[in-house]
């Protein structure tokens, strides 16, 4: 984390905030900040903290470092973010899964990711006629930019064929509808606009969040085919951000399942409510389309480390503005961008907004 960065060093960070959803079952570890800061040679004498938002873990360690660096709390702010999710037996891992739903509810009936979306993408599929042709085209473009990424997990091409003939998981979702079970770690460093170019030539900016969320228990939801806290939190970014939605060149998607990212293209009116599917056939998020969503090969891509994947998807955005990126998912002169993690049943959006001055 402080090698990519000039005139600072773990002494003088302030704050850390850590990202981890289950660390105390996947890794039967609790009390994780300290931990970390340990490990990294950080002794924080500001503020020390965990944050737990299930796979939005490591945007609310973004958001929180933010808070802590514009309220003056702290001058230099890490988040970090950490997921060590595999686990010798499948089983244990996915039972732990069935606990980010309402357990008593929702998790006893084995109601973890998988069905939930599976769920959704039958109900998406009988109100709109969304096709699982079009879902897996989410999977094909996804592990396309992947192949271009040293940091995916996922490093082959998937056609069209291979993710529609591979297996079952939850119908109608196949294996490669499905991000998988990752390890991972990152982290970001947050100091004031103003101080910025002490440490970069190229800083990126926060220019706006949002975050919104309606009920917990699937029967409380607002809708299975429509996200409406993503449509709040959307118009909350923007209008905290000051920009218009046709300024956004980068959108990085939470794509945990192929159907998430079509519906997100909904939420976010890149086009109409039940024409995902035709978004992506029309080829519209490719880079050169509309607007590329997930260049960095998303989380079908790249796998999804819970509480590290938001971190990453940040520091991607800051690579596309630096022109650090492959050729081949580079968009060219991008400024703003957009980062997106879904959390529990949907029922949790967090947005933040990034420019690249």
């Amino acid at each position: 984390m402080f090698d990519n960065v000039d005139n600072v060093s773990p002494k003088d960070v302030e704050a850390l905030l850590v990202g981890a959803a289950q660390p105390e079952r996947f890794a039967f570890q609790v009390h994780v900040a300290p931990m970390v800061a340990e490990h990294l040679g950080i002794t924080p004498r500001k503020v020390i903290a965990t944050t737990e938002l299930m796979c939005a873990s490591g945007q609310a360690a973004i958001r929180y470092a933010w808070t802590c660096v514009a309220s003056g709390l702290a001058d230099v702010a890490a988040a970090v973010g950490v997921e060590k999710m595999y686990m010798p037996n499948m089983a244990e891992a996915q039972t732990n899964m069935t606990c980010v739903l309402d357990r008593e509810w929702d998790g006893v009936n084995a109601m973890s990711a998988p069905p939930f979306f599976a769920m959704t993408a039958q109900r998406h599929m009988h109100e709109f006629g969304t096709t699982k042709e079009q879902m897996a085209l989410v999977s094909v473009k996804n592990h396309h930019y992947s192949t271009m990424n040293p940091l995916a997990q996922f490093q082959k091409e998937v056609t069209m064929e291979r993710a529609l003939q591979s297996p079952m998981v939850s119908p109608p979702l196949n294996l490669f509808d499905c991000s998988g079970i990752t390890d991972g770690a990152a982290g970001v460093l947050l100091v004031p606009a103003e101080d910025a170019k002490k440490y970069t030539d190229t800083p990126m900016h926060i220019i706006g969040s949002g975050q919104a969320n309606i009920g917990n228990a699937i029967n409380n939801l607002a809708s299975i085919t429509e996200w409406v806290p993503l449509k709040m939190a959307y118009k909350e970014a923007l209008r905290t951000a000051k920009i218009s939605a046709d300024e956004i060149d980068i959108a990085e998607l939470h794509d945990c399942f192929t159907i998430s990212e079509l519906m997100e293209y909904e939420a976010l009116d890149f086009c109409k409510k039940g024409h995902g599917g035709k978004f992506i056939e029309n080829g519209e998020p490719y880079i050169g389309g509309k607007i590329a969503v997930n260049p960095r090969g998303g989380l079908l891509g790249c796998g999804h480390p819970l509480g590290a994947t938001a971190i990453l998807q940040t520091i991607d955005v800051l690579q596309q503005f630096r022109g650090e990126v492959p050729e081949g998912r580079h968009v060219k002169g991008a400024e703003k961008a957009i980062t997106h993690n879904l959390s529990g049943a949907a029922n949790v959006h967090s947005l933040m907004v990034y420019a690249r001055r």
